[in-house]
């Protein structure tokens, strides 16, 4: 079976599970208690203009009805208007996603470069002092909850001691508009707006590692545990047995053995921090589709929280193809089956 067609049928089979997706978000969407028109017009409308409204948003009809109409919309690229906004609930999630992404990017970035190197300095020698330390490192990073090291890292920067600014995505005193990508950090390079780049990147940097503390403790553990696993196997014995220095093998051999397992792991905590990412963005007043959600959950804007969660089980369903094409890359040994 080639590579195509085991990647036509990863996705067919994703896409069944993004439809599941939609159909249970949106059955819990329309069986959570209150009316969406009357919460959408508040307390003083009418009785006649919140029964407009509902007809007007379909609640007339079965939830069967409902459903077919909704995803009928979606694949025409309509996924309803926000009761918060009042725009298109697709524009308001354009707007907000190059935040989110560029957000989950950093910290994504942070994960993989703080990570895999303290992961295999670790296994470089088990049990060692700093194997040691990077095990009690690794462990805080996981059991620290992202919003607590956020607010942590946000009171400490407030008293002065990073000089790093603690809200928002850039400051007030600067003007530019990320036309391209959306991505501050690379639109300002784009138009060679520096001094909006080194601005962008100060905002950033605090979220980012509040954002990626916890993938970097599980990318560092798993790192460490595939090297570890994989240095006892008889080729590596081989290599070791006929005179290859050890760090030939750890770094050019061991090192690509490994990486399916750390890989996977930063695949799906990219596709997770999109959906997963709003106590941090809260926090730091970060104005990505992630507080968005929150937002709308808070406000019970069913057609934003059913557009926020789809489009975060499409990142699954992108980041998933992702993995498997770049560990069938990396890894020799991993052929492309069906099965």
């Amino acid at each position: 079976m080639n590579q195509v067609y085991y990647l036509w049928l990863r996705l067919s089979r994703l896409l069944l599970v993004l439809v599941g997706l939609s159909v249970i978000i949106f059955v819990v969407a329309r069986l959570i208690p209150g009316d969406p028109a009357r919460i959408a017009l508040g307390p003083l409308a009418t009785p006649e203009q919140v029964e407009a409204l509902r007809l007007k948003m379909g609640l007339d009809h079965s939830l069967l009805i409902q459903y077919f109409d909704y995803m009928m919309n979606v694949f025409r690229g309509d996924m309803g208007e926000s009761t918060i906004t009042n725009q298109p609930v697709l524009l308001d999630i354009t707007q907000a996603l190059p935040a989110t992404l560029e957000l989950v990017l950093v910290a994504v970035m942070f994960t993989a470069l703080i990570g895999m190197p303290l992961g295999i300095l670790a296994a470089y020698r088990p049990n060692g002092w700093f194997d040691q330390l990077s095990r009690i490192f690794s462990l805080v990073g996981v059991v620290t909850p992202s919003f607590l090291l956020a607010l942590v890292l946000q009171l400490i920067a407030s008293l002065g001691w990073f000089g790093l600014p603690v809200t928002e995505r850039l400051s007030s005193s600067l003007t530019f508009s990320a036309d391209f990508s959306g991505l501050l950090l690379i639109d300002s390079v784009l138009q060679g707006r520096f001094d909006v780049f080194i601005d962008a990147l100060q905002h950033i940097l605090l979220p980012a590692i509040a954002l990626s503390a916890a993938g970097i403790g599980q990318v560092m553990r798993i790192t460490r545990s595939s090297m570890i696993e994989f240095s006892h196997r008889d080729h590596v014995e081989t290599l070791r047995a006929c005179g290859v220095s050890k760090r030939v093998v750890n770094f050019k051999y061991l090192l690509r053995l490994s990486a399916s397992a750390p890989l996977t792991i930063l695949g799906l905590e990219f596709a997770s921090l999109i959906g997963n990412a709003f106590v941090v963005e809260m926090v730091f007043s970060w104005p990505g589709v992630a507080s968005y959600g929150v937002r709308s959950i808070l406000h019970k804007d069913f057609n934003a929280v059913i557009g926020v969660v789809l489009v975060s089980g499409v990142f699954f369903i992108v980041a998933n193809l992702m993995i498997d094409f770049v560990i069938g890359l990396v890894d020799p040994r991993v052929k492309l089956k069906g099965a």
